[in-house]
């Protein structure tokens, strides 16, 4: 399922240009292929959640924001986690499930987010007896609404969870696969990378998916370091979510060019975790321009408190990335989207006509 390397990335240090625009950088149209459904609840939808479903939460704004925002910089994986529990507590009911996914597909939209995979883990939304299918049934539901009134294309990932049985996910992976006629084209692996290290345990899970036709992804490298990127490569992934730590193993960013795997990297949210100090530290420049296979986006709308545009300038300044770089980036993440080849050439030729437009050569 691997896809061709774009001719057009660069390779080497670019030439010195001035920093693009917020006004620039908001209107180019832009894909989104890391993305949690549960780190990006509004704070006033959370806030009706909570007062509706009788959950134990915050009842200003304030204090919600405040729960559902992690630190700026944090200090592992597992601490970063914790952000991510209140919400899977509001989320456990279809009508939240799809307004949420429904409201998230609205933001996005309106930062030109023309292409968009959302991710979650449905088993997680299920501790008050809502049938698996019926919650996927309900993000299904909400993705294809918005996705119809703002004309941004949705893909879901069904997103397995490292500390769950294998035989649930494995049983995840039969009942994703039903879905594909309704926008589910991914499975993925997630969670506690330090408690839960190795995936292999979850490899029918993988099994099950691939022979069904559905896009591979693990999260990897959140802890251990570039072995963890290398473990997660036998379960034979088409893109790994995270991994920037393989940057400091060059025989590994070999194997991922060789093996056509994608880095979809999150800045931001690996500064929450921990991974990196700083983002002028991220190796998402350095990954980029060995010509490892990497994509930009945010990981989560509302823990990570920024959204892609916010992202892109990131990566510019204090990131170093020049305009051609980071357009080569979005449109790179085009080519390895888990979408069916004719929305993948309308969605490029879209975006290649906004490039156009603009001046912007690659």
């Amino acid at each position: 399922m691997g896809q061709q390397r774009s001719k057009v990335e660069p390779i080497g240090a670019p030439e010195v240009a001035s920093r693009p625009s917020r006004e620039l950088l908001q209107a180019m149209p832009k894909a989104e292929l890391h993305l949690h459904l549960d780190g990006s609840l509004l704070v006033g939808t959370a806030l009706e959640l909570a007062r509706t479903r009788d959950v134990d939460a915050p009842r200003d704004a304030e204090s919600m924001r405040a729960a559902l925002v992690a630190p700026p910089v944090g200090a592992s994986q597992a601490a970063l986690l914790r952000a991510f529990d209140l919400p899977i507590a509001l989320l456990q009911d279809a009508d939240a499930l799809t307004r949420v996914t429904e409201e998230l597909v609205e933001v996005k939209a309106a930062e030109n987010v023309r292409y968009l995979e959302i991710r979650w883990g449905p088993l997680l939304h299920t501790r008050q007896g809502l049938p698996l299918a019926e919650g996927i049934e309900a993000v299904c539901a909400g993705a294809a609404r918005a996705a119809r009134h703002t004309g941004t294309a949705v893909r879901l990932i069904c997103t397995a969870i490292r500390s769950h049985e294998p035989a649930q996910n494995a049983r995840l992976a039969e009942v994703a696969a039903g879905f594909q006629d309704r926008g589910l084209t991914g499975f993925d692996l997630a969670g506690p990378e330090a408690a839960f290290p190795d995936p292999l345990p979850h490899a029918r899970a993988f099994a099950v998916a691939r022979e069904a036709g559905l896009h591979l992804t693990i999260h990897a490298g959140e802890w251990g370091g570039p072995a963890q990127v290398r473990r997660s490569l036998e379960l034979a992934p088409e893109r790994i979510a995270h991994g920037a730590v393989a940057a400091s193993d060059d025989d590994l960013c070999r194997e991922l060019i060789a093996r056509n795997v994608t880095l979809d990297l999150a800045p931001t949210s690996n500064v929450q975790a921990g991974i990196v100090p700083s983002l002028a530290d991220h190796p998402l420049t350095r990954l980029h321009r060995r010509g490892v296979s990497v994509t930009l986006s945010t990981d989560s709308l509302t823990v990570s408190d920024l959204p892609l545009t916010a992202e892109y300038e990131r990566a510019t300044e204090p990131g170093g990335l020049s305009l051609a770089e980071l357009w080569a980036i979005d449109r790179r993440a085009l080519e390895v989207a888990f979408a069916d080849v004719d929305a993948r050439n309308n969605l490029a030729a879209e975006f290649d006509a906004w490039a156009a437009g603009t001046g912007l050569s690659l």
